[in-house]
């Protein structure tokens, strides 16, 4: 009788829940991973090396494409690097507002994940439910930046603009009746401050309407109870971070614990998991979105009281007025010096991290004086949760190997930078 040994298997990278980016080597046992081998390099985007050759602020649209469901967070890490290097502060006003799309950011990441996790584990219904809420958020990007993804919003000294004072409407098409429309641009009548509040009122209802799908779902909680245990002590030693170690019952957030932008003024709990599976990292999540629209309604609530300037009086580092440009000759040269050679940022070092949705997103930075940062390395929170996928997986199926891929919550941008 011949001798039962371990086969290879190639998962990915055109696996559905590999999404066409992760290839995973598996030594499997029957059904069983005896052993889980990540390879990076398939989405080689060398964003830290581009940096380099770029004026600092040439260079905020690639953070935007690092963690592609994340934009503004990782922007927000990188323009606090340069702040600290230019010793500048953003005003108020811009702080309020960078903490009020970090939570709309940090609301959209968890529609994809519980949207896609959902679609990996055979939920399907909880897709169509999540992109409904993720397209008005998308719309909330789109009306501030122009963009629906790539928002390139955050700039060193506050943000690009101010909130608009109307937000756009759904207009009528072959593919909207009118009375679809109507009912889209109820909440779309005032400002984008009074479409937000309405939203983030709203959205507690929508949370618990996911939970009525998911949390007491038996098929969901056999997917997902008992997976990918970690021990708190195993995922500090591993250098998770974000969902991935509070699910483990540490409670480390750094808008708790180092807090930046005006985190220090609202008021919020940070959700932990009691055993560090993949469904204590989903209720994790979910109870993270519900605490994200309360922050939103506290930042609203500044913002209607209390209007500003949104970027510092500074024409080295932000561009002066149409206006003035167009008036003052010395404005005109501020403008063409500042978009075409950038500003000269003093010699040094500074690191800089955000609570991003999937954990610490660190920028460290080194100017060495010249118009281009020196060197830019990003610490992106993904890395060390993929580099703990051989270590989750074993013992378990070959279908838990999806709800891990999930409960990670990957996106390659970030890793492979």
């Amino acid at each position: 009788m011949s001798e039962i040994r371990n086969y290879t298997l190639n998962f990915g990278p055109q696996h559905p829940a590999a999404h066409g980016v992760l290839r995973l080597i598996l030594e499997m046992d029957g059904e069983v991973v005896q052993r889980a081998d990540p390879h990076v390099g398939l989405l080689h985007r060398a964003t830290e090396k581009l940096a380099e050759s770029k004026p600092y602020n040439q260079s905020i649209g690639y953070m935007d494409r690092l963690d592609y469901v994340s934009m503004m967070c990782n922007e927000h890490a990188y323009v606090l690097a340069i702040e600290k290097l230019l010793g500048i502060e953003a005003p108020d006003r811009a702080q309020w507002i960078r903490t009020l799309f970090d939570e709309i950011t940090r609301i959209l990441n968890h529609l994809m994940w519980i949207g896609a996790n959902g679609l990996d584990l055979g939920a399907m219904t909880l897709f169509l439910y999540a992109f409904r809420e993720r397209e008005q958020l998308m719309d909330v990007y789109e009306a501030v930046s122009g963009a629906r993804m790539h928002a390139t919003y955050y700039r060193p000294g506050g943000v690009y603009r101010d909130l608009p004072e109307q937000m756009p409407k759904v207009a009528e098409s072959r593919f909207r009746k009118a009375s679809d429309v109507q009912r889209l641009n109820e909440w779309r009548e005032g400002s984008m401050l009074d479409f937000l509040d309405q939203f983030m009122t709203d959205f507690f209802d929508r949370v618990d309407e996911y939970e009525t799908l998911l949390t007491d779902n038996r098929i969901w909680k056999q997917r997902n109870v008992g997976i990918g245990v970690v021990s708190p002590e195993r995922a500090k030693q591993l250098g998770f971070t974000g969902p991935m170690l509070r699910g483990s019952g540490v409670a480390w957030d750094l808008r708790k614990k180092q807090p930046y932008a005006k985190y220090r003024e609202v008021d919020f709990d940070i959700p932990v998991g009691v055993h560090g599976d993949c469904y204590d990292r989903y209720l994790v999540r979910i109870e993270e979105m519900r605490q994200s629209a309360r922050i939103a309604q506290q930042a609203i609530a500044w913002l209607r009281a209390n209007p500003g300037p949104v970027m510092v009086k500074n024409f080295k580092v932000a561009p002066p007025s149409r206006g003035e440009m167009k008036d003052d000759m010395e404005a005109l040269i501020h403008h063409f010096k500042l978009f075409t050679e950038g500003y000269c940022v003093p010699e040094g070092e500074a690191y800089a991290a955000v609570e991003a949705p999937k954990g610490e997103f660190g920028c460290y930075m080194i100017s060495d004086g010249a118009n281009k940062p020196f060197r830019v390395h990003l610490r992106a929170p993904g890395f060390a949760h993929l580099s703990a996928m051989d270590e989750m997986a074993r013992g378990h199926m070959l279908s838990d190997v999806v709800a891990l891929i999930g409960t990670q919550d990957i996106v390659f941008g970030e890793i492979d930078r």
